[in-house]
């Protein structure tokens, strides 16, 4: 009698991929081929003979990375990538460029702004980032274009809405478009800027500068502003930069935008989310959007949430305002992550609310 055909049982690679006991060696093989072959051919070539021997070997035992692993094991090495980045001259320069080719320059943008080291606003801004409003649009009004988003994008979102409202509206515009693509600035054009600041200042001492600009601070004075003079601004910039306004328009995603997200959407967000934000999220929110959430739960977690709000009592406005900000951090995590499509909810047409 013959005996039973063998099960093949799975490659090493993949059995460990699947219960999340990868080696390093196997991780390391695993993010090459997640790569694709050219770009795993460039970093191989930094190892010595026997080293790429042994990683090629771990590599084709894999045949299969599903999606879940893939975002499993980038999670896992992005500090690495960018500690690596950050520690090598002109790493961020590096990545940058690196993820432009891979994703345009809009989303390279946007990951750069929440992955890159923060800095504290620049010594020689100080004095700027303290005057009212009015005397900094009259110290700016007349410069070039290019350097008023510089300064502007030192300024906290609601002062800095304030001096594009004081602004004239075609300058606006401009610097509204500029302030979105405002790139790492060269030392020599830093210490330009700062010499004119200061002039006009009576500082004499020059600092160099450091630009904090970019999608994320052209939304959030766009959120700072006045509605109408924001929609106005958004409906200017699309006749001119369709791209760039999609991307600043997916940044000023509000709590109250959640309601143009579908069921499957809204079912995904309200797995990452904590209990205690939805309950004092909703506090201040529509009825509409609180219907839409509170339908995509369970009835008994409904009605749960219903009577914890109703046990709050008075909760003060910043606290409101913080839960909501976090659900929308949640949000934009599954976004960058593909989990969710925000492109859909944002047409031109329904940008602010």
């Amino acid at each position: 009698m013959p005996a039973p055909a063998a099960t093949t049982p799975a490659a090493p690679a993949e059995a460990a991929a699947e219960n999340g006991s990868m080696t390093r060696l196997q991780k390391l093989a695993a993010f090459l081929v997640m790569l694709g072959p050219d770009n795993a051919a460039a970093i191989l070539r930094q190892f010595p003979p026997r080293e790429v021997e042994a990683i090629s070997r771990e590599m084709a035992r894999f045949t299969l990375i599903t999606r879940e692993q893939q975002q499993a094991l980038l999670r896992e090495l992005a500090p690495v990538i960018l500690s690596a980045a950050t520690a090598m001259p002109a790493g961020l320069e590096l990545t940058r460029a690196t993820l432009e080719k891979a994703l345009g320059s809009f989303k390279a943008s946007d990951i750069l702004g929440r992955i890159a080291p923060s800095r504290p606003i620049p010594a020689a801004m100080q004095d700027i980032t303290d005057m009212d409003p009015r005397n900094i649009a009259n110290l700016i009004r007349d410069e070039h274009t290019q350097t008023i988003a510089f300064v502007i994008s030192h300024l906290p979102p609601e002062k800095a809405a304030q001096v594009l409202n004081l602004l004239r509206p075609e300058q606006r515009d401009q610097v509204i478009e500029r302030l979105a693509t405002l790139a790492p600035t060269p030392v020599e054009v830093t210490e330009k800027v700062a010499e004119v600041i200061n002039a006009k200042l009576g500082v004499k001492q020059t600092r160099a500068l450091t630009q904090t600009g970019g999608i994320t601070t052209a939304a959030d004075i766009l959120n700072a502003m006045d509605k109408n003079v924001s929609r106005s601004l958004l409906t200017s910039l699309e006749e001119r930069n369709p791209d760039l306004c999609q991307a600043i328009r997916k940044k000023m995603f509000t709590f109250e935008d959640l309601r143009r997200l579908d069921n499957q959407a809204i079912q995904r967000i309200l797995r990452e989310i904590e209990m205690r934000d939805l309950v004092l999220a909703l506090k201040k929110a529509s009825e509409p959007l609180t219907q839409l959430l509170l339908s995509n739960i369970s009835r008994r977690a409904a009605e749960t949430v219903r009577e914890e709000m109703a046990f709050l009592g008075h909760v003060k406005l910043r606290d409101i305002e913080a839960a909501q900000f976090r659900i929308i951090d949640v949000v934009r995590k599954l976004e960058a992550e593909g989990e969710i499509d925000l492109d859909a909810a944002l047409a031109p047409e329904d940008a602010v609310v």
